[in-house]
């Protein structure tokens, strides 16, 4: 039978191995920070789940004093004791150098906060009459979908904002959906951040894939709403004189 520190190890790989690879094959990958904080969660049930006894708390506790005091241990184990003692404190200054060590290295790839749309995406053009009925339907679909990230007032503090990073668009600033044509909002609302390529790091989003939900009607009048409710409007094809 395994022990509960054995368990607790097992039940924390699951829940990492769940997050971080098997979540984001149905929604969009969670950010670091939001697995970060999962497991820390589940770090403090099981560890509130094995002290509940005093039975509970010697078999989850015992044997991490036991082997940090060094009591009733062999030579083997006074030897892994060593190891792990000299080790950790290398292993977190190693680690904490690393990130803030200043480097001269140029990034892995070229990136850019609005990468290219796959070819279907370009030129689209939104095949709904911009009338006041398609707008509020837009904007009521807007605020059941996207609002809790992007806000009601479409500015980018909806109530679940502040667990992600980066932090959802602001709509209203002029320099977000203002410089983007129609089709390429399309493109993002429809395939999320799981839709974006690799030179989109590290702005990746965290967006669903919103074509598993909405139809591309509701999707195209969610748009119309977004542009009405920042009063922003999209960018268009310069004319040549």
């Amino acid at each position: 039978m395994r022990g509960p520190i054995a368990s607790g190890a097992i039940l924390l790989a699951g829940m990492f191995i769940f997050l971080k690879f098997i979540l984001p094959m149905v929604t969009a990958p969670l950010p670091a920070s939001l697995i970060y904080l999962y497991l820390a969660l589940t770090l403090s049930g099981i560890m509130i789940f094995g002290t509940m006894s005093a039975s509970g708390l010697e078999s989850l506790m015992g044997p991490i004093f036991r082997f940090l005091s060094g009591k009733g241990q062999s030579g083997v184990g006074q030897m892994a004791r060593l190891a792990v003692l000299v080790l950790f404190p290398l292993l977190v200054g190693w680690q904490t150098y690393t990130r803030l060590a200043p480097s001269d290295l140029p990034p892995a790839e070229n990136r850019t906060i609005h990468p290219a749309p796959p070819g279907e995406f370009v030129g689209l053009a939104n095949p709904y009459q911009n009338n006041e009925a398609n707008i509020n339907m837009g904007k009521g679909l807007y605020a059941a979908y996207c609002s809790p990230c992007h806000g009601a007032n479409y500015d980018g503090k909806g109530t679940a904002a502040p667990g992600f990073n980066p932090p959802p668009a602001n709509f209203s600033d002029p320099g977000t959906i203002a410089q983007l044509q129609e089709s390429y909002l399309f493109w993002r609302i429809k395939k999320g951040g799981v839709g974006l390529p690799v030179e989109g790091m590290p702005w990746k989003s965290a967006m669903p894939r919103w074509e598993e939900e909405l139809s591309d009607e509701f999707i195209w009048k969610i748009i119309m709403g977004e542009y009405d409710g920042a009063h922003q409007s999209p960018r268009t094809w310069e004319e040549e004189e």
